[in-house]
């Protein structure tokens, strides 16, 4: 029954989508993230303490 309602009803569908659309974009952020904090510990700025790690 709530399948059926999740992918039949107007609200279902936008309910899935947004789970979805959550979903993506806590992917595509953890990854820019991740990748932005391995880029500085790589080539840390100019106000960068040189001991800190």
């Amino acid at each position: 029954m709530a399948w059926n309602l999740l992918l039949t009803s107007d609200i279902g569908l936008l309910s899935l989508f947004t789970i979805l659309f959550m979903i993506v974009m806590a992917i595509y952020i953890g990854r820019y993230a991740a990748k932005q904090v391995d880029k500085e510990a790589h080539n840390p700025g100019p106000g960068a303490r040189p001991g800190a790690h």
